[in-house]
This record gives structure tokens, sequence and C-alpha cells, in this order.
């Protein structure tokens, strides 16, 4: 089987991320990597999250804070809401780590010496009153391409262009709030991607027609745009310190690298911080050096991501000119929308994942996001849809037929798997719909279709309470024992294979319903076309329990309390 090297966006230190960041990185790559898994590959998905630049600055000194105190306390607390989410990293890491240090600082070395790493003296944004040069995010103002009046000075998160502090109409500094600001001249490292534009364009011409759309488009744009040399500095306390055996002066000033520049690279520093854990199994270089013949490198992000993983960063791996291991496809995804406006970490607008999981476990939100991801355009969440969604998917849908399934099999048969007759007409049928829309679903699994996998998973569900309506096993019982005994053993089989199938989506109610019958070596990790067919993994004989409801279905009484608690539904 192949090796498959999964990463998504690295999620920034400075907060609980609210669930448009879930659904657009994380979330998805963990369905597929536990899809991959299922399925026999190699899979290493890993994540950490990024600690460098001005988000962290600021919302260290809002919680009165030294940063590195206060991103050690951020991480763990990040790691546990992922956790509440059940997403199965191999290795959650961290960019200030000493590995991402040493290998960012290699690659700009590397850089330098190719001629792509060039010094030069700068204007830059100095506050007075601050006493200091503000980097790019110390910068807010109004963004000059749309008006939206709180632009940062390196990106407008309304209309996600890249800007320069000195573009923004009427800039303030974002630590004292002054807008008594000068330009100073200061020295910084730039990488000149410019003389890499050659390079980029025929990677990306190599790839892009294996992308999807959003991710293709986007790199096709800047790249008619024209790659520009981009300063990879800034002057901030934390961040990855420039060497000082190849940049004294700038070593001695303090400059830093930019997160940009070092964000992308824990990708690799992550996976030897998971290597360094047991050096004596792991080989992170296996993943990342000399692979692009054995590892199938899959990245997921949301759309104001895109410009970074597919020019920025693969600039930077190119000019280093040593073998690292380049993506092979971006998963890019639109934005999820709260109620048509967007999620804002910075505004505290719409569900951030730890309110959900105070709410509502895990599983509910897992499939309704990944149900409506934002793929080919924005979607929007409201409590309306959820609640909808939640009642006839989860609890109606598969919730429902699980409970009645098994509690009136126990009620009539007890509390082991009946026998029956023989299967027929019906169960031929039924077995040869289940093996066409499973075959639909891995199709859609395999594609990174997130919403038509969604669909196919739903009709499978669809499929059992269909059969189970078209039997009427309470009817069947009064004339025919044995056949009413067929159609419960063939539902359970129905739920068995439901256990397989949606743990990548719903690993907790999967597990639970995979734990309600005492199968002897249930190692089962997929199921076959033959198994689709005949759904004979449970035999007769074999002792069950009911499981506790799985899906709970929402009230009127509920959603009015969501839309209460959490507003905004006027956007």
């Amino acid at each position: 089987m192949a090796r498959h090297l999964i990463t998504s966006a690295l999620p920034y230190i400075n907060g609980i991320k609210h669930l448009g960041n879930m659904v657009g990185s994380m979330l998805p790559a963990d369905v597929y990597s536990r899809y991959l898994r299922q399925r026999g590959h190699d899979v290493l998905y890993i994540c950490a999250t990024d600690e460098h630049g001005t988000p962290a600055e600021l919302a260290a000194k809002e919680r009165g804070l030294p940063v590195d105190e206060f991103c050690a306390q951020a991480h763990d607390a990040q790691k546990a809401v992922y956790d509440g989410f059940a997403l199965a990293f191999d290795y959650f890491g961290r960019s200030s780590s000493a590995e991402n240090r040493d290998i960012t600082q290699h690659f700009a070395r590397k850089l330098n010496e190719n001629g792509f790493i060039e010094e030069r003296a700068i204007r830059q944004v100095y506050s007075p009153t601050d006493g200091r040069f503000l980097p790019d995010r110390y910068v807010e103002g109004t963004c000059p391409h749309c008006g939206y009046d709180k632009a940062r000075g390196d990106q407008c998160e309304n209309c996600t262009r890249v800007l320069d502090p000195t573009d923004l109409i009427e800039p303030r500094s974002a630590i004292s709030g002054s807008t008594d600001l000068e330009v100073r001249e200061t020295k910084h490292l730039f990488l000149l991607q410019s003389k890499l534009q050659h390079e980029v364009e025929e990677w990306v011409a190599r790839h892009e027609q294996d992308w999807p759309q959003l991710a293709s488009s986007i790199a096709r744009k800047w790249l008619t745009e024209g790659l520009h040399d981009r300063a990879i500095t800034r002057d901030l306390d934390w961040g990855v310190p420039v060497p000082a055996d190849t940049w004294p002066e700038l070593a001695a000033e303090g400059k830093v690298f930019y997160v940009w520049f070092d964000a992308p690279v824990e990708y690799i520093g992550a996976t030897k911080e998971w290597a360094d854990q047991n050096p004596a199994d792991r080989d992170w270089k296996s993943w990342w050096y000399e692979a692009d013949d054995t590892v199938r490198y899959t990245q997921f992000m949301a759309k104001d991501n895109v410009p970074f993983h597919t020019v920025m960063f693969p600039a930077t791996e190119l000019g280093v000119r040593e073998p690292w291991k380049k993506v092979d496809y971006v998963k890019a995804f639109n934005w999820l929308t709260y109620y048509g406006g967007k999620f804002s970490t910075s505004q505290k607008r719409g569900v951030f994942t730890d309110q959900a999981l105070d709410i509502l476990p895990a599983d509910y939100w897992r499939y309704f996001l990944i149900a409506n991801a934002p793929e080919s355009d924005d979607s929007s969440f409201t409590w309306e849809h959820f609640t909808a969604t939640v009642n006839k998917d989860l609890a109606d849908t598969l919730g429902n037929f699980v409970n009645r399934v098994l509690s009136f099999s126990r009620k009539r048969f007890g509390d082991e798997v009946p026998a029956g007759g023989e299967p027929g007409e019906a169960e031929t049928r039924l077995g040869e719909e289940i093996a066409s829309l499973l075959a639909e679903y891995e199709t859609q699994m395999e594609a990174l279709q997130f919403r038509k996998a969604a669909s196919a998973l739903r009709a499978l569900w669809s499929a059992g309470n269909s059969y189970l309506e078209e039997k009427a096993p309470w009817l069947e019982i009064k004339t025919d024992k044995d056949a009413a005994a067929l159609t419960l053993r063939t539902a359970m089989n129905l739920i068995h294979l439901y256990a397989v199938v949606s743990e990548p989506f719903i690993p907790s109610s999967s597990a639970a319903m995979r734990a309600a019958f005492s199968l002897p070596d249930d190692t089962a990790t997929w199921i076959t076309p033959e198994e689709a067919r005949t759904l004979t993994t449970l035999q007769p004989g074999i002792p069950f329990t009911v499981p506790p409801v799985l899906f709970a279905k929402l009230t009127d009484e509920d959603l009015e309390t969501y839309k209460e608690r959490f507003g905004g539904t006027d956007a």
C-alpha cells in the first residue's frame, strides 16, 4: 500500500478556533487519514500550532503573560479541543520547537548560498509612542482594495489581498492604537521569489490539473500577477532567530524570520519532533527527503492559505536545491459562514470549537461540517440547518435504525443474533445496493469529495431503513418468525457494516455500534464487496446489547436556546 503524508494548515496559537477553521483544514484531513488507515495505507498525519509572529505576541500581551508561557498554555488548550473532536493526529507539534528552528535556519542558509536571499535596506513603519519598528501585523488600517477598516499590514482578512503596512489607509499601531507613525530605514532579508518565478510556474503546471479548481486558480492568479521579492524577517521578540553565523548584524539586532517563512517548514519540523520521540523506530527523512516516488503528500487548507502553500513555500523548497518533498495534492476549501457573515476569531463571531463540544458530542459536529463542507463555494452555518441535519440524518436515519432493530430483536428473540431462514430476493437486492453504494462512497473518499462522500454514506444508512420498511419484521413475526429473524439478522449486519464504514465521519458512534456485538476477533477495518453483498459477518448466536441512544433529536427549544446564546443571525 502507498505511504500517505497528510498535513493541515497550522492553526494560529492566539485562541481557540471556530468551526470554519475546523472544517477548512483539520477535520477533513482527519476524515481522509482515518479512511486511508482503514484501507490499509501507511499514513502520517502531521499538524502543529503556529506560534510565531505578531498574533502570539499580541495575545500574550493581552493576557499579561510571557509569550513562551502563553504559547505553551495555548498549545495545550488547542490540543485538548482537537482531542475532543477526535482528531487522530500522528503528531501535533509546535512551530517554536528546536527542530523547526534548526530546519528553518538550514533552509535560509541554503537559499542564501544559492543566491535567493538578499539583504536590503527598506523603509518601515516606526511608532515613537511604542518605541519600536512595527511588523506588518502590528499595523492596522483600512484596506485600499475593499475598504475593510480592520485590515492588517500583511493581509486583509476581508478580501484576502496580501498587503504591506504602508498600503493601509489611516494606519494605526495595533499595540497602542497610536496614529503617530513614521517611516524609517532598517534592514531585512528578502527571498528573491522573482528569480524563482519560472521554476514555480513549471512546478505548478505539472500539478495544477490534478488540484481542485479553487487551489489551481489561486496559484495561477498569483503567478500571473508575478512573484515579488518579499521580506522574510521581522522585528519581533519571538520567532526563529536569524542565524548569527550567516547574518551577524541582523542577528545582533534581534531579527527573526517572518512567520510565513518558518510556519510551512514546521510540517517538516513537526515530523522530526515526532521521530525524535522514538528515533529507533521512526525515520522522519523517509517522509520528506528524496521521497517523491514513495510518498503521496496531501495538504488541507482554507483558501486564504492557498497562495503560501502553492507558490511561496514551493518557491522556498525549489530554491533550497535539495530534494525535499513537495505537495502532490492541495485540497482547498472556501469559507464556512455564520448566517452569511464570516466566522472570526478576532471578532468572536460564530461558534467556536470548545463551545461546540460544550453543547453536543463531537460526532454531531463532525458529520454536519463534512456533509456541508465548503468545497465548490462558500456554505453557511445556521442553527436551523444544523438542527434539521442532526434530526434527519443522524437521529432518524442512523440512530433510530440502530435502536429499533436491536431493541425489537432483543424483545422478541433475546440477546443474541437470531438465526431465521435463508436470504431471499429482498436480501439479494439489498446486498447489491449496499455493494454499489459502498463503491460510490469509496470513490468519493478517494477523490476527496467530502460532501459527495457524506451523501453516499447517508444513502447507505437510508438503504437499511428502506429494507426494514419493506420487510416490516414487526408484521412478519405474526405469521413467519423465521422470516422476521432473517430480517433482523440482516439489519444487524448492516449495523456492523455502518460501524466500520462510518468511522471516518463519526468515530465515537461507530465504536458504540461495533461494541454492541460481542463478535470474537472483530478486526475488520473495511468491508469487502462480497461482505457487503452477503451481509453475513454476524452469525446467529453472537451476543449483543442495545447501546445508549446514538443521537438525541434536537427540539425547537434547543434551537431557540442556541440562537439566543450565539446571536448573529441577522448578518
